[in-house]
């Protein structure tokens, strides 16, 4: 396995934060919205998503998320990730992991049934990038 060609790129904003109840297990939740703007297979994009990670005891940060791509057009792709990242200075985070889309657009529809690899980091003020890759 390696990675392919890039798809995609956007940089955006953490939109909201939310705290949530423990796990069972005491460790520390966080619920994530973000708004991006960027490219996705050389079309203009807006992604919105929301992920929840989850700090463990280990200081390694496991997280979930889903959102949606739309593109100028009106094209819609729908998203799920997971990965895991860390904490860094100040606040800031990275994360790396997989995403799968699943779309009615012929415009994207190559990305139906693909694994993909992101590259997330959020710093310390929210500002966010992230970069897809294919997964081969």
């Amino acid at each position: 396995m390696a990675l392919g060609d890039q798809l995609g790129h956007d940089s955006g904003q953490v939109t909201g934060t939310r705290v949530l109840p423990p796990t069972e297990q005491g460790e520390a939740r966080v619920e994530v919205s973000f708004e991006s703007r960027g490219r996705l297979l050389d079309e203009d994009t807006v992604d919105m998503g929301t992920y929840v990670s989850v700090l463990g005891t280990d200081g390694v940060l496991r997280g979930k998320g889903q959102g949606c791509t739309m593109s100028a057009d009106g094209d819609t792709l729908l998203w799920e990730g997971a990965g895991t990242g860390r904490l860094l200075k100040d606040g800031a985070t990275s994360f790396r992991g997989a995403i799968f889309y699943r779309t009615s657009s012929e415009k994207f529809s190559r990305l139906n049934g693909m694994a993909a690899m992101f590259e997330y980091d959020a710093d310390a003020s929210g500002k966010t990038e992230s970069k897809i890759y294919e997964w081969k």
